[in-house]
């Protein structure tokens, strides 16, 4: 097993994430099978608990591990499922060390930081790293593991202990480092400062880790002064001095990357069995996309109605599916986050600037995304976005608490349940239309959702047509993960379809419902399932795409010619077209040859 790790200093959010997702996927392109772990020093066992504005969103995996945004990041970039074990806390290890204490396996010995709790880190990496996250079972042949935070937070001493004992425990050939740091470049004089990564540097190699390679963020790209420079103070070769400053996309790093001669450096200081000239499709492919990105010129404007608006990274899955579908669909995506409380109509006693500021901006979108969240705020402006949706024919898209948003709207406003609500914002409500689910909340916060993947199954009530089940390729069932601890109360089912609201989804057991859409409308779709934890660069989710492709008039078309493009150019420049991208369920681009038959057929049905 090879191990890269990727450390960061001088502030934290400067891309370890996207870095270290680059570093995969460019050995991914080379056919060497790779593995993530994120290591986050805080005492949480695990991100559940979170508040967003803490550290972004919860990222949800396959087998319900509730972990740290980048692993996310890791998914999407490497198309991997990875396991809750990926993401290692302090919590985890401590509560580990301390359960064998309680056991008594260390046989009466004090039990302290060093050896034990850097032994456990040391065996959780080398147990998870072999662990397999492909869809073929393979074993991982490089394991690249993220230390969150900055070097020299004493809350991330134990791990870089840890890491300088394993460097030896696993040989120099099988152990790489990689710096990433900040190279500001102050406007009043314009010049690269490397001073704060000096610093990083020798803080780093005085806990005993010294840096292969040094990963450069800058605004700007910097010369080959100032790389010569770091490298002189670093103890680094100029050639592993590596520059990535702010691109237009984050799908141009590995490419940047690669461009850079990262493949050789891996290949050489790791002794990687690459025989050149190695695979280059996958690379391309993220070169083909980080091009069309480039050239998308159509806007497609979405407003996402949340509650934690203040911080982007609080929705950070829900951003990356919408824009995997526009850029699918050929669109420039324009997102605007609107504060769900100033949609409410006691603001404008308050602050009438916000309240009208949010509906203009409301009623300027294409389309409206209401996403997850939990608690009382905000929840009526959600619901006056789901109203101003359903009765403006406007495309809708709304998850978990979404879905719930749109059935307590629907029973208030089309049923006249005038009182109906959710029993977590009112648990005295006469109406509860939305109910908690007992196994699920056994009085502990962490950990007691309905958490990770479950099958949906699509219902065949009165030959619906369902516009979700097409986008997933008319199958009988999906699997999606989820998040959540209500539930759509099924007394009320029957009442909610006589009126036009349709459950098209439900589990396996049949009695939750998972999916609702509405009738006689464009495109106004919930589901009680985190569709955005499965979307990809190459593949986006189904339920984002069909919002795309309604919010700019496009979807009927799309349904009618079987999930597939039109072949008017008007609709679709070949510049964006991918003829390399594979096929997946729910849709794929038509390659440019299609799109010359498709187009010569129509012109001589005409």
């Amino acid at each position: 097993m090879k191990y890269i790790l990727v450390t960061g200093g001088v502030i934290s959010g400067v891309g370890k994430g996207v870095i270290a997702s680059s570093f995969g996927t460019i050995l991914k392109s080379c056919g060497i099978e790779v593995t993530s772990i994120k290591i986050d020093p805080y005492i949480n066992i695990d991100a559940g608990t979170f508040s967003p504005y803490e550290h972004g969103e919860v990222y949800v995996l396959d087998d319900g591990g509730e972990v740290d945004l980048d692993l996310g990041n890791y998914e999407r970039f490497l198309d991997v499922t990875l396991h809750k074990d990926n993401n290692i806390t302090t919590g985890k290890i401590y509560q580990t060390v301390i359960n064998k204490e309680r056991r008594g396996d260390f046989l009466g010995k004090t039990v302290q930081v060093i050896p034990h709790i850097t032994d456990a880190i040391q065996e959780w990496v080398e147990r998870v790293a072999n662990q397999s996250v492909s869809s073929n079972g393979a074993k991982p042949e490089v394991c690249i593991v993220e230390l969150g935070g900055t070097i020299g937070d004493i809350e991330g001493m134990p791990f870089v202990e840890a890491f300088r004992q394993f460097q030896f425990r696993v040989k120099r050939e099988n152990f790489c480092c990689a710096h990433v740091s900040l190279v500001p470049q102050p406007r009043s004089t314009g010049e690269a400062k490397t001073k704060p990564t000096q610093a990083s540097v020798r803080e780093l190699r005085g806990l005993g880790l010294s840096p292969d390679l040094v990963v450069c963020r800058s605004e700007n790209p910097i010369n080959q002064d100032v790389k010569d420079k770091i490298s002189n103070f670093c103890h680094v070769p100029p050639e592993q001095v590596v520059c990535i400053h702010d691109l237009s996309s984050i799908y141009r790093v590995p490419v940047l990357m690669e461009g850079q001669g990262m493949v050789e450096f891996f290949i050489e200081r790791l002794q990687l069995s690459i025989h050149l000239p190695r695979p280059r499709k996958l690379i391309n492919k993220w070169r083909e996309l980080a091009d069309r990105v480039d050239l998308l010129r159509r806007d497609v404007n979405i407003s996402l109605v949340g509650k934690y608006t203040k911080l982007e990274d609080s929705y950070a899955s829900v951003t990356k599916a919408l824009q995997h579908a526009a850029i699918d669909a050929g669109y420039n995506l324009k997102i605007k986050y609107i504060e769900a409380a100033d949609l409410e109509k006691q603001t404008n006693e308050t602050n009438a600037v916000q309240y009208h500021e949010a509906w203009q901006q409301l009623c300027k979108s294409d389309g409206v995304i209401v996403p997850g969240g939990f608690g009382k705020r905000g929840m009526e402006g959600k619901l006056e976005a789901c109203a101003w949706c359903r009765k403006m024919k406007k495309p809708l898209l709304g998850i978990c608490l979404g879905l719930q948003a749109a059935v307590i709207e629907f029973s208030r406003n089309v049923l006249h349940l005038d009182e109906a609500n959710s029993t977590e914002i009112d648990p005295a409500t006469p109406h509860p239309v939305v109910i908690d689910m007992p196994e699920h909340n056994q009085g502990n916060m962490g950990g007691t959702m309905r958490l990770g993947k479950r099958k949906t199954i699509f219902c065949n009530k009165d030959s619906y047509n369902s516009k979700l089940r097409q986008l997933y390729g008319n199958q009988d069932s999906i699997e999606e993960r989820h998040r959540h601890r209500y539930e759509v109360n099924k007394e009320y089912i029957e009442r909610f379809e006589e009126s036009g609201l349709r459950f098209v989804g439900v589990d396996e057991s049949g009695d939750r419902m998972e999916i609702l859409e509405l009738e006689d409308h464009p495109y106004y779709v919930a589901t009680q399932y985190h569709p955005e934890y499965l979307s990809r660069p190459l593949k986006p989710s189904p339920p984002f795409l069909g919002l795309i492709l309604a919010s700019v008039g496009r979807l009927q078309t799309y349904l009618s010619r079987g999930c597939r493009y039109s072949p008017r150019e008007s609709d679709y420049d070949s510049d964006y077209i991918d003829s390399d991208m594979e096929s997946n369920t729910s849709h794929r681009l038509t390659s440019k040859l299609e799109l010359f038959v498709d187009k010569k057929e129509a012109e001589s049905t005409s």
